[in-house]
């Protein structure tokens, strides 16, 4: 086991461990959300819920976690989804490569495990997609597994406690959490305690505005104790995303049908359908408006390099169209809309293209940034 003495940290005798335990879980039982992962022991429910809720917010996931249950109800029915539906149930959720993660540990199981959910924190952590949290919440939640999961909510919580003077931002002191949860967590619950672990981080503990008076644990906590809040936790600010300029095309023809264009390469966005998009490039590191940055980039030639690559003959229409922003961990994309509308119908062979009525948009998986395009376009139009 990793000696947190050697990083400062002095772990509590085993009566305040026990006290902390009973404090924490008292208020967990009075005040838990009422959630719909929380009435099952699905493991497979769980582990939907899990993986979904990385990077989104309990109130957006919701729906979601219904609706995907509802048409893939089990491991099978996943593991043999066509790509496009599952890409469908999970428009809009962004970090797309989590579901398809999903997919492959899915067929996993049904090689593997017979189609059931492994029982085994060693088990599960084997499969596709799921990380040392994951691994730790789906076998604390679902097997009563005495096994910690340490997210970005749980480590604020324990920075506070214990004035940890390392950056919880960076992955390599994760063993840190990790070993000090070893330590704390309830054997008899260990999935109740990681759950009021994040449930304090996410509200009571939030990393803005928290409420440090209203904490369950605060007799427990160095840093409301020593009033060094407002230092903990450590964390490095975050890169700011590049920013990249995009021309969308949305281009009709005359019996009124979009051209939408498959995403067939790697990487993201992979799968989804969209309005043909060009890339222009990095935006200009300079104080410009997002007006101004699309007019310089909306050039003449981004249309005839559309009409060359597409084959089609368009007349170009005046419309003017807000900028469309969307904003990935790494990225942030600025599309700037021209609408044509195409005079011959013929699409080339070697992209995946196909003219669709406005009423069938719902069959195909569209992302955020491209539902944001088609809001912009049909506001103006």
């Amino acid at each position: 086991m990793l000696d947190l003495k050697q990083y400062g940290i002095e772990m509590w005798p085993k009566e305040k461990i026990t006290a902390f335990r009973q404090a924490l879980l008292d208020w967990y039982d009075t005040n838990k959300r009422d959630l719909p992962w929380r009435r099952t022991r699905d493991p497979y429910a769980i582990w939907v819920s899990e993986i979904m809720l990385q990077q989104t917010r309990v109130d957006t996931v919701i729906p979601y976690y219904e609706r995907f249950l509802f048409h893939l109800p089990t491991i099978q029915d996943l593991a043999e989804a066509p790509e496009e539906l599952i890409l469908k149930l999970w428009e809009g959720l962004g970090y797309y490569s989590r579901v398809r993660n999903m997919q492959e540990a899915a067929r996993q199981m049904v090689t593997d495990f017979e189609g059931q959910f492994p029982q085994t924190h060693a088990d599960i952590a084997r499969l596709k997609g799921i990380g040392p949290y994951t691994a730790g919440a789906i076998a604390s939640i679902a097997f009563g597994l005495p096994e910690p999961a340490v997210d970005g909510n749980v480590m604020r919580v324990l920075s506070r406690l214990f004035e940890v003077n390392y950056d919880i931002g960076l992955p390599a002191n994760r063993k840190i959490f990790q070993a000090m949860m070893e330590i704390l967590i309830d054997p008899a619950r260990p999935g109740d305690f990681n759950q009021a672990l994040m449930d304090l981080g996410s509200d009571i503990e939030s990393p803005v505005n928290p409420r440090p008076e209203e904490s369950p644990v605060k007799e427990f906590s160095a840093a409301y104790l020593n009033g060094s809040m407002d230092k903990y936790p450590i964390k490095a600010p975050k890169k700011k995303p590049l920013p990249v300029s995009y021309q969308g095309f949305i281009i009709r023809n005359q019996e009124n049908q979009f051209l939408l264009e498959k995403n067939t390469a790697t990487g993201l966005l992979s799968g989804f359908w969209s309005f043909p998009l060009l890339e222009k490039g990095a935006i200009p590191d300079r104080q410009v408006s997002l007006f101004e940055v699309a007019e310089e980039l909306v050039q003449p030639d981004s249309r005839q390099s559309f009409t060359e690559g597409y084959g089609l003959t368009v007349d170009w229409q005046e419309q003017e169209f807000a900028p469309v922003q969307h904003i990935f961990s790494h990225r942030k994309w600025q599309i700037h809309l021209v609408e044509g509308l195409a005079m011959t119908t013929q699409l080339p062979s070697d992209k995946e293209l196909r003219w669709v009525n406005v009423e069938d948009f719902h069959r195909y998986p569209f992302a955020k940034p491209q539902q944001k395009m088609w809001e912009t376009y049909s506001q103006n139009k």
